[in-house]
């Protein structure tokens, strides 16, 4: 059988097929239709404005390594005028995350973006080594979350930067959608197909991969031959998310649109007045200073349950107030620091060896 020509130069010869559309390309053809569709959806989303400073949130994982690479790329392609940093979160998880920051710092290296590094160890005094010693795998996701979640803003707010990026594809996207029809979250379904979100309190993030598929940012990676880290976290095999990723997959081998399909099924959503009114008003919290629905948010909640050695009491909001009826926190726990006061912590710049 004769060779394939590419479907979109007609010269080339084909050497992949398109997940996301079926198509037979060549590798170039291939480069272009990915960077010029993130492009659009930046562009058509107006995510940035010239002269924006930007925190790449970088794992050292594909996702953020390709996002880091393509950010670069069409920075300076397009002229955006933006000012890019890597930010990493130090989880604490031996052989794992300390693998893939080396990862991080040789991106570090290759990209030429300043780098900042925050520990959970440093903000929190707690490393997830040490949480999953005292939870157990189960529930450990929930800690790490939300952990996460505030140490990006807080990384982001001593960088001093207008907007957090991170590598969540379609994929990912599509099984959120998921997993809360499956919780029935609703608050949550109105809003996880947002391709930008910000609190009064919090630092814009944006996901400009929102509708990349998870198999084209690894072809991406491995014909662009990107440097990236592979393995996958050792305390998520047990996670909820696992679920929805192997119902996604099953779904997508019958149909590769469901993906895209149910990403906009969860953008026509739309939640209630009555539904809205009844949640809860944001405000900040009393102990840290972070954006939060109740007095304490959900990151102090769970430090204070990890303090005590009650963290599987804060898990929920039934089985916080168990923990309450034993009595206010001792004075001498850990607290997160006040989250506008958050020390700056140096950045480290490429070498220029």
């Amino acid at each position: 059988m004769a060779p394939t020509s590419c479907s979109l130069c007609r010269d080339a010869k084909a050497i992949l097929k398109r997940p996301k559309t079926g198509q037979q390309i060549c590798k170039n053809c291939f480069f272009f239709v990915f960077e010029t569709e993130v492009h659009h959806t930046i562009t058509e989303s107006e995510l940035f404005k010239p002269g924006d400073r930007v925190a790449i949130g970088a794992s050292g994982g594909k996702d953020s390594t390709v996002l880091a690479y393509v950010m670069k790329t069409l920075n300076e392609r397009y002229n955006y005028g933006l000012d890019l940093f890597l930010l990493s979160i130090d989880e604490g998880i031996t052989g794992y995350r300390d693998d893939s920051l080396e990862t991080v710092k040789r991106n570090q290296q290759q990209y030429d973006m300043p780098l900042k590094i925050l520990s959970y160890d440093e903000l929190y005094g707690w490393t997830m080594d040490a949480i999953v010693e005292q939870i157990g795998k189960k529930n450990n996701c929930t800690f790490c979350g939300v952990f996460r979640r505030q140490a990006l803003d807080r990384g982001a707010a001593s960088l001093k930067v207008d907007h957090i990026v991170t590598g969540h594809n379609a994929d990912d996207i599509a099984e959120t959608v998921l997993m809360n029809i499956m919780r029935g979250d609703i608050a949550r379904l109105g809003r996880c197909t947002s391709i930008c979100t910000q609190g009064e309190d919090t630092i814009k993030r944006s996901k400009p991969f929102k509708y990349a598929y998870e198999k084209e940012i690894v072809m991406y990676a491995y014909f662009k031959k990107l440097d990236y880290f592979s393995t996958e976290c050792i305390y998520s095999p047990d996670a909820y998310r696992g679920h929805a990723r192997t119902f996604l997959k099953d779904l997508e081998a019958a149909r590769p649109s469901a993906i895209i399909d149910i990403i906009h099924s969860g953008e026509a959503f739309e939640v209630k007045e009555e539904i809205k009114a009844a949640q809860k008003a944001q405000q900040t919290c009393k102990r840290c200073g972070y954006m939060s629905s109740n007095d304490l948010c959900k990151a102090c909640t769970l430090l204070e349950g990890l303090e005590r050695g009650m963290a599987s009491s804060v898990i929920t909001d039934r089985a916080r107030k168990n923990m309450d009826a034993m009595g206010p926190a001792p004075d001498n726990i850990r607290t997160i620091p006040l989250f506008r006061s958050t020390p700056t912590i140096a950045v480290e710049l490429p070498s220029q060896s």
